[in-house]
C-alpha cells in the first residue's frame, strides 16, 4: 500500500501497519497501569483530570509530578534505544550489532563514572555520558574505516572497544571512594528512579530532531543491506548514509543513556522482536522505536510491582530479559 503527497511517497506494508497499532494499543494499556498502580492506586478518571489540571491535589501530587515524568522518560528512553538499535543492526546486517555490543553502552558508561567521580551532578553525569559515547563512536568510526566502513569491520572494532572499555570501567570503580564508586555503581545498573521533566525533555528534543532524520535515510539503509555495490549501483551515496545513520544512532543511544543510564538489551532486542512481527526482510524503525518504549516501560513497571514493596532498578529486569533473548536467539541461529 503506497500513500502519495504530491512528489512524495510513502509505501506501508499492512502487517507492519498492524503490529504498529497494537504496539501503540499496549504501550497505552501499559502506561495507565504505570500511571494508575503503586503504594496509592489512582482511579483512571482521577488520572484523566490531574494530567490537564483538574484532578484533586492528592491526585495532581502522585500523577502529574512523581509517576508521568518517569514514565514518559521510560517511553522515550526505551524508543531511542530501540531505534538506535535498528540502525546500528540495519548498518552492520547483523542482530548484535546494538549499541550494547559495539562499545558505545560502555563509552557512555566510561564518561558517566568519570562525572560520578569529578563530583558532578545528574546533569554534569549526563553531559558525561553523552560526551563518552560520542567519543567513543569518533574513534570506533576511525579505526574501522578502511575506504568506507564495512559492517563487519565496524562490529569487530567495537567488540574490542566494547571489552578495552569495560576493563577501563572496571579500574574506575576500583580506585573511586566506597561512596562514589556506590553511586556509579547504581547509576551503572540502569534506572528510571527520581527521573523528571528535565531527564525526558533533552531525549524528547533529541528524538523531534532525529527521527525525521531517521525517516529520510531509512530507504538507503535498506538498500545497503544488500551490499555496497548494489546501492551504489542504484545511485545511493553509500558512505554519506552510513555517516548519517551512525551520527543518529551514537545521539540517540547517548541521550538515552545520560537519561536513564545504560539500560542493557533493550537497543538489542526491540529490533529483531519487531522484525519478527513484522515478518519484514530487514529491521524495521518505525516498528523498533515502539517495540524499544514498550518493553523499557513495562519493565520498569513489573521492577516496582513484582517484589513490592521492594523495587528493582529497570536494568536488572531487561538484562535478565535480554540474557535469556540473547540465549534464545543464538540457540536458534545455531539450528
Amino acid at each position: 500500500m503506497t500513500l502519495r503527497f504530491g512528489p512524495w511517497s510513502v509505501r506501508l506494508a499492512p502487517r507492519a501497519l498492524l503490529v504498529g497499532v497494537v504496539l501503540l494499543l499496549v504501550g497505552f494499556l501499559v502506561t495507565v497501569a504505570a500511571l494508575a498502580t503503586g503504594e496509592f492506586t489512582v482511579p483512571v478518571p482521577d488520572i484523566v483530570g490531574a494530567l490537564f489540571g483538574q484532578g484533586t491535589p492528592v491526585a495532581e501530587l502522585i500523577v502529574s509530578r512523581l509517576r508521568a515524568p518517569r514514565v514518559v522518560t521510560g517511553l522515550l528512553v526505551g524508543a531511542a534505544f530501540g531505534l538506535s538499535g535498528a540502525i546500528f543492526q540495519s548498518l552492520t546486517r547483523n542482530p548484535l550489532g546494538s549499541p550494547d555490543f559495539i562499545g558505545f553502552t560502555a563509552g557512555a558508561s566510561t564518561g558517566g563514572i568519570i562525572a560520578v567521580i569529578a563530583g558532578g551532578s545528574a546533569m554534569v553525569i549526563a553531559g558525561g555520558a553523552l560526551a563518552g559515547c560520542v567519543v567513543t563512536a569518533a574513534l570506533v568510526y576511525a579505526l574501522a574505516y578502511r575506504g568506507g566502513v564495512a559492517g563487519y569491520r565496524l562490529v569487530l572494532v567495537g567488540i574490542g572497544a566494547n571489552a578495552l572499555l569495560l576493563a577501563v570501567n572496571s579500574y574506575l570503580l576500583t580506585r573511586a571512594n566506597i561512596n562514589d564508586a556506590a553511586t556509579a555503581a547504581a547509576w551503572l545498573t540502569g534506572s528510571l528512579t527520581g527521573r523528571g521533566w528535565d531527564h525526558a525533555g533533552p531525549v524528547a528534543l533529541a528524538l523531534l530532531v532525529l527521527v525525521p532524520l531517521c525517516a529520510a535515510i531509512a530507504r538507503p539503509l535498506r538498500m545497503i543491506e544488500m551490499g555496497d555495490d548494489a546501492a551504489k549501483a542504484m545511485g545511493i551515496p553509500v558512505e554519506t548514509v552510513r555517516a548519517l545513520a551512525i551520527t543518529a544512532g551514537v545521539l540517540l543511544s547517548g541521550v538515552a543513556t545520560a537519561a536513564a543510564g545504560p539500560v542493557a538489551f533493550v537497543a538489542l532486542a526491540a529490533p529483531q522482536l519487531a522484525r519478527r512481527l513484522t515478518r519484514s526482510a530487514g529491521v524495521t524503525m518505525g516498528a523498533s522505536a515502539l517495540m524499544g518504549a514498550v518493553l523499557l516501560t513495562a519493565a520498569d513497571l513489573a521492577a516496582q510491582r513484582v517484589l513490592a514493596p521492594t523495587q528493582l532498578p529497570v536494568g536488572v529486569l531487561t538484562a535478565a530479559i535480554g540474557g535469556t533473548y540473547l540465549v534464545l536467539l543464538l540457540r536458534k541461529d545455531r539450528h
